[in-house]
């Protein structure tokens, strides 16, 4: 489970986050691309845009459900 304490500080503030368990692993950037971003520097996931609208909030979700170390949380912002 996403830590928020553990959050990134690259993630922009809103409910949606990626703490430092993320393994650079895609899935979420592939699954909601407006959303989510790389670190080049880091080699991580980080929130670059909360969503704007239901779908976006839909893939969030589904990238959240989806992420393999549980680096995405929802503080519920």
């Amino acid at each position: 489970m996403a830590d928020k304490a553990n959050k990134y500080e690259d993630n922009v503030a809103g409910k949606f986050f990626v703490d430092n368990q993320c393994i650079d692993c895609d899935l979420c950037r592939e699954t909601a691309p407006d959303n989510f971003a790389r670190s080049d520097d880091g080699g991580y996931s980080f929130i670059k845009l909360q969503p704007r609208n239901p779908d976006e909030e839909q893939l969030c979700v589904e990238a959240m459900e989806g992420c393999p170390v549980e680096a995405i949380g929802n503080d519920g912002v």
